[in-house]
């Protein structure tokens, strides 16, 4: 390799290696002291068992649009509520007082996954307490689908009993109307009427034509109460066509109420957890398995530690070597070419013939 000069940058791979040779103890030391214990965690810790639950619903998937989860990304969309569902504080504490399981290690044992692009999903719970892998995944299984469905049930019946109460307040201010104008159904008697008029003045047209003046009279009449009736009757129409309005519109939204919550409550029947859940059988973890997953990854940890390290000491050497390296080039500056004597006679030589010569035989 060529030397280089004093204060030089350029770096070569053998320097690279000279660096990882020189502080090899660091680059293997650090990670194996880190697998190490990683392993002594898996090796001496209690043994874990886990078990999977299998939640397969296809009817909860697709379908009608007035479903939850419908179109291309629909098992996309379930996947991710349900593994939402399973760690939101409200079904983790429900599971916990279902189970007596503290709420942090289910959030630690408990992992969702989705098979494939399906939308079935599995549900694995790892833990020391063997006892109570079953009924962690059972409750988890059984809490998640009720969060997801069960709550849609209760809104549509929250809604059903806002449209009855709408519905009932719209009919009871329209008899309220009617006992204060003491009229009921205005609006049919006053088609009524209309048409009465109607008749009476075809009669009164009859009578006229034959003669009958004591019968076309008496319709005449008919024709003015009539009219006076129609009179006493419009004014108030509007107010009570209004209330009839409010009524109509209530019924309709109560029809809408009622069947968003059939079929909420066809939904909620479908993700019965007894129907779309199962809990396989409980067995141990294996322990190399176990130590494959967790040492590995502490020892590339470790590692990448150690290079990081290896790099902070080489730039702090590197530093302090440069900073001698600028004084030394400093005093040399400052002295004669030729040497000086100093007040003891002793000759003192430039400091550059002494430093540039080592420099060169460290490269070399």
């Amino acid at each position: 390799m060529n030397d280089q000069a004093v204060g030089s940058t350029g770096v070569e791979i053998v320097d690279y290696l000279r660096v990882a040779r020189r502080r090899l103890w660091l680059l293997v030391g650090i990670p194996l002291v880190a697998g190490a214990a990683a392993a002594l965690v898996v090796l001496l810790g209690p043994q874990q068992y886990s078990a999977t639950s299998y939640v397969a619903a296809p009817a909860l998937v697709g379908g009608s649009a007035a479903q939850q989860f419908t179109g291309t990304q629909a098992a996309n969309q379930f996947a991710a509520a349900f593994a939402a569902a399973v760690t939101s504080p409200q079904v983790v504490d429900q599971v916990a007082a279902d189970t007596g399981v503290p709420a942090d290690e289910l959030r630690d044992g408990l992992a969702v996954k989705q098979v494939g692009a399906s939308s079935q999903l599995t549900v694995t719970y790892t833990t020391d307490d063997r006892s109570s892998v079953a009924p962690v995944l059972a409750a988890t299984g059984k809490r998640a689908l009720s969060f997801l469905f069960t709550s849609q049930v209760n809104i549509a019946t929250d809604e059903v009993t806002a449209a009855n109460d709408e519905l009932a307040t719209a009919t009871r201010a329209i008899n309220d109307w009617e006992k204060t104008n003491k009229v009921s159904q205005p609006d049919k008697l006053y088609q009524s009427t209309l048409q009465e008029i109607a008749s009476l003045r075809q009669q009164q047209l009859q009578m006229q034509a034959v003669g009958n003046s004591r019968g076309a009279t008496a319709a005449a009449e008919s024709i003015s109460a009539g009219q006076k009736r129609l009179d006493g009757l419009g004014p108030k129409l509007p107010d009570y066509q209004a209330l009839i309005a409010q009524r109509d519109s209530a019924t309709s939204a109560l029809a809408t109420a009622r069947e968003g919550l059939q079929q909420a409550r066809a939904q909620s029947q479908a993700a019965d957890p007894e129907k779309v859940t199962s809990v396989g059988e409980v067995q141990p973890v294996s322990r190399v398995q176990a130590l494959v997953s967790l040492a590995l990854p502490v020892f590339g940890v470790g590692l990448l530690l150690a290079v990081l390290l290896v790099v902070v000491m080489e730039w702090l050497s590197r530093n302090r070597a440069g900073t001698g390296r600028r004084a030394a080039v400093g005093r040399a500056t400052a002295t004669p070419a030729g040497g000086r004597r100093g007040s003891d006679d002793t000759v003192v030589l430039p400091v550059v013939a002494a430093t540039v010569p080592e420099q060169n035989s460290r490269h070399r």
